[in-house]
């Protein structure tokens, strides 16, 4: 029994559904599902007591020597970044003067938000799902928000200071490398292996069975409009999700070279995917 650790979050359950619940192959794997928002699933990760998860790429650069990147599961893409967002225009010295509420310190949100404003230092930690309200209250001057709440922040009210996936690529040229699925480099070479294969089976189950991995999407969405929904999915579920490929791999080198350069991450194994 492997312990398996994603979130609620649409992506995420899509691509996770035909696995644990039996509609592909899963090569006698069973699971134990551990279901909570990628910050959470981050701190489990640093404690060392999760063996499969979906991992932010800025927290996995942490623990490159504890695990190994699988080929499919990952979140990458292209306008898909976090947003910065204020309930009015700010110059860059309010937005450095803080305080800025983040998803949780080691999320490739923060990450991406450090290289884009290295001197905002004042941040608050804060749930990911409660950010725009912690803008809208004045608890902090700007949000950075991810996941569904890029379709939201307009209804409530609040605007967009910039787009750090659309900082990332034109300052790269390269698809946002935002999170992936990392499995135990201590688990034995098979069993990382046949994790592989059954994420792949199961990201293309739901890519040609969408509609029968709705519900367990929808059961999980916290009340989510369908056209929400929809639009979570195809923006964080990509061709890259099946298969990072050269372009993917080399987004997410290149995410870590930066990272490294600017002392945000320590030094890293060369050997980072599960294949190598």
């Amino acid at each position: 029994m492997l312990t398996l650790g994603f979130s609620p979050c649409p992506n995420d359950t899509f691509i996770f559904d035909a696995m644990i619940h039996g509609k592909v192959d899963t090569e006698g794997l069973e699971f134990e599902i551990i279901m909570e928002d990628v910050e959470a699933l981050n701190r489990r990760a640093f404690a060392g007591d999760i063996d499969v998860t979906k991992l932010s790429y800025h927290a996995f650069a942490h623990l490159t020597d504890r695990y190994t990147l699988l080929d499919a599961g990952s979140a990458l893409g292209n306008n898909c970044g976090p947003l910065l967002v204020a309930r009015q225009p700010l110059s860059d010295e309010k937005i450095n003067a803080g305080p800025i509420a983040i998803p949780g310190k080691m999320t490739t949100a923060n990450f991406l938000l450090s290289l884009a404003y290295p001197s905002a230092q004042n941040k608050v930690e804060t749930l990911f799902s409660d950010i725009e309200d912690a803008v809208l209250r004045g608890d902090a001057v700007a949000g950075l928000i991810i996941h569904e709440n890029r379709f939201t922040y307009q209804q409530k009210g609040l605007v967009k200071l910039i787009d750090l996936g659309e900082y990332w690529e034109t300052t790269t040229g390269l698809p946002i490398p935002l999170g992936g699925i990392v499995v135990r480099r201590d688990l034995p070479v098979d069993v990382q292996q046949k994790v592989n294969r059954v994420m792949r089976r199961s990201v293309e189950y739901a890519f040609d069975h969408p509609a029968e991995v709705m519900p367990f999407v929808r059961a999980h969405a916290q009340a989510m409009e369908d056209v929400v929904m929809r639009a979570h999915i195809d923006l964080y579920v990509t061709k890259f999700t099946a298969d990072l490929g050269p372009e993917g791999r080399k987004a997410v080198e290149a995410m870590f070279e930066m990272a490294r350069e600017k002392n945000i991450i320590p030094t890293f194994p060369s050997a980072i995917f599960i294949n190598e």
